[in-house]
């Protein structure tokens, strides 16, 4: 049967997270009723990253198995249908073997913040209203890449056994009259970039020293009790070996 890749854009404010809930709206659960309304057919869509309530995604994947071929006005159909929230960028044909999940080599995320009030930007960033050492912030990101034990930064009810994490990029930059932490890695944890944001805001307001942050990635640490809100992080990319597969 042929297997298709979706790639999708949404605004996550109104939606109880990505992966489809009984009793809930949801990102994947909205894609397959509106898929179902122009299709006559049921879809079983697997994800790639699952984000949470109110996180919001510029690219992320889903892929689905389906034997009666999909024509070129589908996307068109199907952004008919759905919500503005939410977006349909593109369906590509790929290998039956492909996976949405276990074949992105990385995922990168964007936290974005504003520190005055700014009706346009409430709902996609986080608003914090407080005096930041930004260079000391970036010498926390440098540390975050350097380090591969995340367990301190994992939400307590997840159930993982492994806390590994290799990070290819983490920075803070200024953009468009925003802070924005970047960062790029092959695999992250639930609440992970929400808690080394939130954990690195403390050492921007001179709450936290350096070493304290550093000592969150020993063997023996203890969870931060710092996170951040969901309106400001951004799913920006998931990476593939090649696409299509």
């Amino acid at each position: 049967m042929p297997r298709y890749f979706l790639e999708v854009a949404y605004k996550g404010s109104r939606y109880s997270g990505f992966q489809v809930q009984e009793n809930a709206t949801t990102i994947q659960g909205e894609i397959q009723k509106a898929f179902e309304t122009i299709q006559r057919q049921k879809l079983v869509l697997t994800g790639s990253s699952r984000t949470d309530a109110g996180v919001h995604a510029l690219q992320n994947f889903f892929h689905f198995d389906f034997d009666l071929g999909l024509n070129e006005q589908v996307i068109y159909k199907l952004n008919a249908v759905l919500h503005p929230d939410i977006s349909i960028i593109s369906i590509k044909e790929v290998s039956p073997s492909a996976h949405a999940r276990f074949d992105a080599i990385s995922r990168e995320y964007e936290y974005r913040i504003y520190n005055w009030k700014d009706p346009f930007l409430n709902g996609v960033a986080f608003y914090y209203p407080y005096k930041i050492n930004i260079e000391a912030m970036k010498e926390a990101a440098t540390i975050v890449k350097a380090n591969t034990n995340f367990y301190s930064f994992c939400k307590s009810n997840t159930q993982v056994a492994n806390y590994k994490c290799t990070i290819f990029k983490s920075g803070w930059i200024k953009r468009d009259n925003m802070l924005v932490y970047n960062i790029e890695g092959n695999r992250f944890l639930r609440g992970m970039v929400r808690m080394l944001t939130g954990t690195m805001l403390q050492v921007g307001r001179g709450k936290m020293s350096l070493k304290t942050f550093n000592n969150y990635f020993s063997l023996d640490s203890l969870p931060t009790i710092h996170s951040t809100k969901a309106q400001g992080l951004f799913l920006v990319r998931v990476d593939y070996p090649q696409f299509p597969l």
